[in-house]
């Protein structure tokens, strides 16, 4: 009778637990369809609140403990900004604070007071610290009121800024009117300006000054905007200290452009001006390397030539460069050694070491230099390995759960609203709350912040916060696979590696679906609104406009068929498309034209855009990662980067691939440019197009 008895009781129990478990599911899916109907309502009142009034209130009932309800009142306030008064902002403030949308509302309001001129009302609202405008503009209620300025406490940290907001404009008119912009005040801002090259704060200074020193600012600010019409100019100007500066200034500016002619404007000028040394130095050292950039034959001896007071890392780095391109091994290995310490030890001169060893019948020695690169999980030490026909480094790790951290961050306001803001399409704002949100915290913290946020497929956190020191290994949050975008199936259909379109995607926005770069590139694979309508119509698809992009599956669908396009254009070649890519077909041509017998990482490392050079090595580095995040091993990097003329074919099934393990103590190196992921200059923007060399 006991098994009897034991067995309906197990069976009791099981009854149960399983009822409990069913309850728990319904209930959780209940709460699941509540939360979506909160959201769906949400986005209704947030639309009937930014068209202003009251209507939202309406739609807004059972709203109140939404997370964002806050959002609503602000919204309409902010388009009734206009007709507005200070108790109904105050009372909205009182009721919300420290929120971002009361921060948001207290500094647009205070506009609309300045703009309004209504001191008394600014004055009484203003508090220091919320940023130069409306430092200008509490400025100006002090002027309103008949206060003098005092330049110590008034404005010279305003002063120190390199460009200041057109609100300060009637400031800085009342300083100089009271006589506290002094030549030597003015002169020193310049300078300032020149040093960040801001043209048109030194235009707008030099009306302070007297007249006859006026136009030697504006010879200045010439020099920046257009520096081979200063040059020439500058066979009439006097031999000055300023006159110095301004040709020093447009020498360095010219050669950058168009280095042949900055030689022909040294040659003329050189012996007119009594240059300083350190100014001769800027001018012989900017056109070495741009000579260097622009492919000169005579770079090499030109770089090699520069006096050690010219030389900087820079320099040095391009006559490793130039002999790169040259295939002057000895002087590969002699431009190293030139270098200091610090930059010899960075592993791709460490790898390029090796190389040169290797060419120069030294295989003992380079393999010792290659087995020391080997060991760093990075676009050189994949190379590097390669050559030893070793395995790839990767230390993989998993952060630790930590349930009560992980219950203590969803109870975070502030998370909860980043949470809600990214879930309704909105991740821009949920950045903003997250960074407050997380501002002071600590690492677990962030940690079990950055799991919560991946699980709900916001991807760029992990990428953002995991960029250094031990999180390099968090590389299965790092480098995410979101097949909900349909990347891989897209990939497979425009014929390409999904591998490769994953690591452009991660170069190109770090998975922010709402990046947008200077350029107006667009999303996750970054296309420009006429590229991707020319890409659809070419490929038969729906095109609904530039907003379209930030949708992760449109943008995926027409980057994919563009990066076909790009290797198309460049005979398969994974490595040329992806340099196109970032700087455009039409200059990688110019390269190839230049340079086409050069193995192809002697190519990359002399491509003369830095930002270039760089992008291919992560989009490289990256696509093996993503092999193995795909497939448990990697088809190696030396694949993928064949000589021109020689298309990408993966190997299906994979016969040679690596394996991706961890023998070595450390992930990464810090001085390794191509193993630290490459993150937009903002959290908004993707990185720029490649524009200096």
């Amino acid at each position: 009778m006991a098994p009897l008895a034991v067995s309906r009781i197990g069976h009791y129990l099981l009854t149960v637990l399983a009822s409990g478990m069913l309850a728990g599911v319904a209930f959780a899916q209940t709460e699941n369809a509540s939360l979506e109907a909160q959201r769906a309502a949400f986005k209704q009142a947030y639309a009937a609140a930014s068209r202003g009034g009251d209507g939202w209130r309406e739609q807004a009932r059972g709203l109140t403990n939404y997370p964002l309800y806050p959002y609503l009142q602000a919204a309409s306030l902010e388009h009734d900004l206009q007709q507005v008064d200070r108790p109904t902002v105050e009372t909205y403030l009182r009721q919300f604070p420290d929120l971002i949308p009361a921060s948001d509302l207290k500094r647009d309001f205070l506009q609309e007071l300045a703009r309004r001129q209504d001191w008394t009302d600014f004055v009484a609202m203003y508090q220091p610290g919320l940023g130069d405008a409306l430092s200008c503009n509490a400025l100006q209620a002090q002027l309103a009121g008949g206060a003098k300025l005092d330049f110590n406490r008034d404005l010279a940290a305003l002063w120190a800024e390199p460009a200041l907001p057109s609100a300060c404009d009637p400031v800085l008119q009342a300083a100089f009117e009271q006589g506290l912009l002094t030549p030597a005040r003015v002169w020193s801002r310049i300078d300032m300006a020149v040093e960040a090259g801001k043209a048109a704060t030194i235009s707008a200074s030099s009306k302070w000054l007297p007249p006859e020193e006026a136009g030697t600012a504006q010879n200045l600010a010439q020099a920046l905007n257009d520096p081979a019409a200063a040059l020439l100019a500058a066979k009439q100007w006097p031999d000055n200290t300023r006159s110095r500066q301004a040709v020093t200034l447009a020498l360095a500016r010219l050669a950058r452009r168009q280095s042949g002619t900055a030689d022909d404007a040294w040659q003329q000028l050189q012996g007119r001006f009594h240059f300083t040394p350190a100014q001769r130095d800027r001018v012989l050292n900017a056109l070495a390397v741009f000579h260097a950039a622009d492919f000169d034959s005579n770079a090499l001896a030109r770089l090699i030539e520069l006096p050690p007071s010219a030389q900087t890392p820079t320099s040095r780095e391009w006559r490793v460069r130039m002999a790169l391109a040259a295939k002057n091994w000895q002087a590969v290995l002699d431009g190293i050694a030139a270098m200091g310490p610090t930059q010899q030890q960075d592993d791709e001169w460490q790898y390029f070491r090796a190389r040169a060893l290797g060419e120069l019948g030294r295989a003992e020695e380079a393999q010792r230099v290659y087995a020391s690169v080997a060991g760093q999980s990075s676009y050189f030490g994949y190379l590097a390995a390669d050559h030893q026909s070793a395995s790839y480094a990767l230390c993989n790790t998993q952060p630790a759960a930590d349930p009560l951290t992980r219950q203590a961050v969803l109870a975070i306001p502030g998370i909860r609203r980043a949470f809600e803001l990214f879930a309704i399409g909105n991740p821009k704002q949920a950045r903003r709350e997250w960074n407050l949100a997380l501002a002071n915290a600590d690492a677990p913290t962030v940690r079990q912040a950055v799991i919560l946020a991946n699980e709900r497929g916001w991807y760029d956190r992990a990428v953002f916060a995991f960029n250094n020191g031990d999180a390099l290994g968090y590389y299965a949050l790092r480098f995410p696979l979101a097949s909900q975008d349909g990347l891989v199936p897209q990939a497979q259909q425009a014929g390409i590696d999904p591998s490769w379109a994953y690591g452009i995607l991660r170069v190109e926005s770090a998975w922010m679906s709402d990046a947008q770069s200077g350029a107006d590139a667009r999303g996750l694979m970054q296309l420009l609104p006429s590229t991707a309508a020319t890409v659809a119509r070419r490929n038969g698809l729906p095109w609904n406009g530039g907003d379209s992009l930030y949708d992760p599956a449109t943008n995926i669908e027409l980057g994919t068929r563009y990066l076909a396009q790009m290797a198309g254009r460049f005979n398969g070649s994974l490595w040329l498309a992806s340099a196109a890519y970032n700087a455009g077909a039409a200059r990688v041509d110019q390269w190839v034209t230049a340079r086409s017998m050069l193995p192809p990482d002697l190519f990359v490392a002399t491509i003369p855009f830095k930002e270039t050079r760089e992008y291919v090595a992560r989009v490289m580095y990256y696509s093996v990662i993503y092999d193995w995040r795909l497939h448990g091993k990697a088809a190696p990097i030396s694949t993928r980067m064949l000589p021109i003329g020689q298309p990408y074919s993966r190997l299906d099934p994979p016969e040679e691939h690596k394996s991706l393990t961890c023998p070595a103590p450390t992930v990464a190196t810090a001085t390794s440019s191509a193993a630290v992921p490459a993150t937009a200059a903002t959290p908004t923007a993707a990185p720029a197009r490649a524009k200096l060399r």
